[in-house]
């Protein structure tokens, strides 16, 4: 029965997203919510200018009505989970949605200046690590433990350091999935295959609420790909990147893995530390490069190779890590009975 929930919200989520396609994608080139291309990105871009951006509300509507939905009647139908886990789940999405939104602001900015920045870099960490901490605060509140689940060793309480550390590694994800979000289908390709991969953790460890979340996120992102998959009808834009890195977190943090988002989003990782190296090794060495261009996936862009290639390689590293993930935690001192909700 449980899979069954979570077969529906994949299902669901995947026929919402695709078809508000039909009318978003129309309704956000009539109101000229248009990309603007960035004057130091690849030539070639120039051709999207224009491209509708915050195409992200197909999958963020998907995944709250069909994960909520499917949630609820989950629970309805006589499978109880403690309060605690239900509040990581339901702050979670509500998390997502604040990023979502964050970046939607950033978007309009964009939309209606006309110029490829929105918010200011210290403005999007302030209101980001503001969310984090609601975040974080909302579980304490429920009764959430400062322990966390470390592969190979067990449950490991980090005390009063959970709180500090735990925001900065929130933060730091969304904003790793920001910039992964570049080139045509990456973003929405990476995300499914995490989801997935989190959605079987969970199951794994019977945490059933939160393998319908996951699902519910990758049936969106499936969705969504059908408008934005090479060459793209529509953007994500950072309303629907941000919200993304929410989401992933929000689901790590309800399993107590959030460590796992390292080897299961290790994609997001390395766009986010190519762009780092790539600023510091240019300040070292004066104006040399490290990379032809940051985040990653433009150096191998820029190397000659397609949209389309750089997306299934990325993506087949993505189930690498997955999978790897998955093996961790099955063979990874994992012990259900101490890891309480």
């Amino acid at each position: 029965m449980t899979g069954l929930w979570t077969a529906i919200a994949a299902v669901a989520s995947f026929a919402i997203a695709a078809l508000l396609g039909i009318w978003l994608v129309p309704f956000l080139k009539k109101i000229h919510f248009g990309q603007t291309i960035r004057e130091e990105g690849p030539a070639w871009h120039n051709s999207k200018q224009g491209t509708p951006i915050m195409g992200g509300f197909m999958f963020i509507i998907a995944s709250l009505v069909a994960g909520i939905s499917c949630v609820l009647l989950y629970h309805a139908f006589g499978v109880d989970e403690t309060p605690l886990l239900s509040a990581k789940i339901f702050a979670g999405m509500f998390m997502a949605t604040a990023f979502g939104a964050i970046g939607f602001i950033d978007d309009y900015i964009k939309a209606v200046k006309k110029r490829n920045l929105g918010l200011t870099p210290w403005q999007k960490l302030i209101l980001q690590f503001v969310v984090a901490i609601a975040y974080l605060v909302t579980i304490g509140l429920f009764g959430g433990k400062t322990e966390t689940f470390i592969p190979f060793y067990g449950m490991l309480d980090l005390g009063i350091l959970y709180y500090p550390l735990a925001a900065i590694l929130i933060v730091g994800v969304v904003n790793a999935a920001n910039l992964t979000d570049g080139i045509d289908g990456l973003d929405g390709s990476v995300t499914f295959f995490i989801s997935v991969f989190l959605m079987l953790i969970a199951s794994y460890v019977s945490r059933m609420g939160v393998a319908i979340m996951a699902a519910a996120i990758a049936g969106g992102c499936l969705g969504f790909l059908v408008w934005n998959f090479h060459p793209a009808k529509v953007f994500m834009g950072d309303t629907g990147s941000l919200y993304l890195g929410g989401y992933v977190c929000a689901m790590a943090f309800a399993l107590d893995m959030p460590i796992m988002l390292i080897l299961a989003g290790l994609v997001y990782i390395l766009e986010m530390f190519s762009v780092i190296l790539q600023v510091l090794y240019f300040k070292a060495t004066h104006g040399k490069r490290l990379f032809k261009m940051s985040p990653i996936h433009h150096h191998f862009e820029m190397s000659g190779w397609s949209e389309v290639k750089i997306v299934i390689t990325f993506s087949i590293f993505a189930v690498i890590c997955g999978a790897l993930s998955f093996i961790t935690v099955v063979y990874g001192n994992y012990r259900l009975p101490s890891f309480g909700a």
